[in-house]
């Protein structure tokens, strides 16, 4: 080498793949050009990118060994790697996830010149199409949106989606769980309980039954859309806090005994 690149990443000569990664991100954001006004910042940044290159260069997935191996050294010859895939969480709201909408979002990314000694930070806005029914966990992929250079194969960029919490209601699959406060009094007797959807409607959902502290109530297709067919809905499952009179007067009590004891 002509230059000892692990000191300008401020590493050592045992540093593994993971180390040289993160001795560059952090050293690449302090000298960023954008960030660091310095009239020695931009080469200093130079630096740090001429090293990582060098030095990610010299280590191989166990597949990549073998072929290197295989071929007599090829890899140096123009052989590429590829950057594992960057995952990025994706936190949508329940009412994005029943409806669907667009995301459009920017991701910057260093490209390398093809001598490989430069590098530039270039912003791209990426738009995902959110699709009604997507569930916790999904995956989008962007492939090969990742840094660029003459000696890699950009990574794929994968946005994993992520529900934010609601005020009131909570996602199981395809079912929506939503906890209703409930007197006494009404759980005992009777009434009509009122909740509003995601989609803005009013349900009036009549309880005729007596609730006890393990009763729920399923109101078919009130749930969230299903993604393979988002015509047809889960369910809205109901669940009940039954609320208790903090105090009761002695001709209450005496009213409760005689109606439930006798």
């Amino acid at each position: 080498m002509g230059q000892d690149y692990y000191a300008v990443l401020d590493l050592t000569r045992s540093a593994k793949d993971a180390d040289i990664k993160k001795a560059y991100r952090k050293l690449a954001l302090k000298y960023h050009p954008y960030k660091n006004k310095e009239p020695w910042a931009r080469e200093k940044f130079k630096q740090l990118a001429e090293a990582y290159d060098v030095l990610s260069d010299q280590f191989y997935t166990a597949e990549g060994a073998e072929v290197n191996m295989a071929f007599g050294g090829l890899r140096g010859r123009g052989v590429k790697k590829k950057d594992p895939p960057i995952e990025r969480d994706l936190y949508l709201s329940l009412e994005d996830l029943f409806y669907g909408c667009t995301k459009k979002i920017k991701i910057s990314r260093r490209v390398m010149n093809e001598d490989g000694h430069a590098s530039t930070i270039k912003d791209k806005i990426l738009t995902i199409d959110v699709r009604s029914g997507w569930k916790q966990g999904t995956k989008i992929t962007f492939q090969e949106e990742g840094d660029q250079g003459p000696n890699i194969i950009p990574a794929d960029i994968i946005f994993i989606v992520k529900e934010k919490i609601h005020p009131r209601f909570k996602r199981e699959d395809d079912n929506l769980i939503y906890v209703a406060p409930l007197p006494l009094g009404k759980a005992l007797t009777g009434c009509t309980v009122d909740v509003k959807t995601l989609d803005e409607r009013l349900l009036n959902i009549p309880l005729n039954d007596i609730v006890h502290p393990k009763y729920y109530k399923v109101v078919p297709g009130e749930g969230m859309p299903l993604a393979s067919d988002p015509t047809c809905k889960g369910d809205l499952i109901m669940y009940f806090d039954i609320l208790f009179p903090q105090r009761l007067t002695p001709a209450k009590k005496d009213m409760l005994r005689r109606a439930l004891l006798t």
